[in-house]
């Protein structure tokens, strides 16, 4: 990967930040976009904008074409078999909630269980104990292993001949840990129950085989993997889409309405009533795009390569914590002793460095780890090793700083 030439397509990469340059470290939160996906956004607008599938005049077939022609990328993206099975939707959280609406509320009753793990962010975590709540089903939890893992052994004495739905991350936010979700989802299958991955961490750095994983659903969002905000899929098996109820009604996903009773849209339109997220989908086309032509195994192996990097560096820096297993994703959440994470990262602010800092939406997690919060570094294709370095330089200043001050 030329990481020069890659960083040149960002513009927000260009830019200072307290007098330094900008040194983006965030992005599980939200990643930055190339120009290729902005100008994919502007241009819809200033030349294609339309509403889709209603009109038939030329600039409603353009806007239908490429909105349809997104969902394509997205399905061999992915490598689902058929186009019907990708869902737009807002994001992860979204489609997430609408399995826990649509099939969990449908399908769930007294005695049955859902099984997730305590690394979930609450997207993947609370639509289910609110699914439980509102069936009689029962919450479980794989437990963790001392290094942020979970074992097999584990995940199969947890996934019982009473569950109905397991749900789980494939890739931490938190802790970098890279589930294997392909084998939870055979444990899931042998005792008859379906497997929901939440990709939001995984499909932005990895090759995804939907089929190979044989998930029966997978969710993610466009932000996170260079794509606008506002986006996001869901991809859901043929056949328990087809059972599934919308969980919003109006326009566009009907085929009849009569006074008292109305059909549906065959899939995957009976699930995006209203008009769609258009640009959005444009923009993450055009992100998948930008993706494929460096390669989704390129990009892995190179975040594989900066975080490795990360870990050694800053195990050099006195006092700090760094939580999750030595194989990882592309990210490092730690502590500074006696440094509130909020601290470090307004200190990490004033040097140009952007990290998160607080429970990540993981508040279940932050317990398990016994603290509060963490500080997290986040890299994406466009960091580089120097980055690393800058944050090494910054947590080293961090200390000296908040040192000077307790004296």
């Amino acid at each position: 990967m030329d990481v020069a030439a890659i960083r040149q397509l960002f513009p927000a990469l260009h830019q200072e930040v307290n007098g330094n340059p900008l040194v983006y470290l965030d992005s599980s939160a939200t990643s930055q976009k190339p120009q290729q996906v902005i100008d994919a956004v502007k241009n819809y607008y200033e030349h294609d904008n339309s509403n889709v599938h209603r009109g038939v005049h030329t600039l409603g077939n353009r806007a239908t074409e490429a909105y349809e022609g997104a969902r394509e990328k997205v399905r061999r993206f992915i490598h689902a078999k058929s186009a019907a099975e990708i869902i737009f939707t807002r994001g992860t959280t979204t489609s997430i909630n609408t399995v826990a609406y649509s099939y969990a509320r449908a399908n769930l009753q007294a005695g049955d269980e859902i099984v997730i793990t305590p690394m979930e962010h609450h997207s993947n975590l609370i639509p289910w104990q609110q699914a439980a709540k509102a069936t009689g089903a029962e919450l479980k939890y794989i437990p963790l292993q001392d290094d942020g893992t979970i074992s097999l052994a584990d995940a199969k004495a947890t996934i019982t001949e009473n569950t109905k739905i397991v749900a789980v991350t494939h890739v931490s936010n938190v802790l970098g840990t890279i589930n294997p979700v392909k084998e939870i989802t055979k444990f899931a299958h042998e005792q008859g129950a379906v497997m929901l991955v939440d990709g939001a961490q995984g499909a932005p750095h990895m090759k995804v085989d939907v089929q190979e994983i044989d998930c029966d659903f997978y969710a993610f969002s466009g932000h996170k993997m260079l794509g606008p905000t506002g986006i996001g899929v869901l991809y859901g098996k043929r056949d328990l889409l087809e059972n599934m109820e919308p969980v919003e009604f109006g326009g566009e996903m009907i085929d009849f309405v009569n006074l008292y009773d109305s059909t549906w849209k065959e899939l995957p339109w009976k699930f995006e009533g209203g008009t769609p997220i258009i640009a959005g989908a444009i923009g993450l086309g055009a992100a998948i795009d930008f993706l494929n032509d460096i390669g989704m195994d390129e990009v892995h192996q190179y975040e594989e390569k900066l975080v490795h990097y990360a870990i050694d560096k800053l195990q050099t820096v006195e006092g700090i914590t760094i939580y999750g297993p030595k194989e990882r994703a592309g990210l490092v959440t730690f502590n500074l002793e006696d440094v509130h994470p909020h601290d470090a990262a307004t200190v990490l602010d004033a040097e140009g460095i952007a990290v998160r800092a607080g429970h990540h939406c993981a508040q279940p997690l932050m317990k398990e780890l016994g603290v509060n919060a963490t500080a997290r570094a986040s890299f994406y294709l466009y960091n580089t090793l120097e980055d690393v370095d800058k944050l090494t330089e910054g947590l080293l200043k961090t200390k000296e700083y908040f040192g000077n001050v307790f004296k």
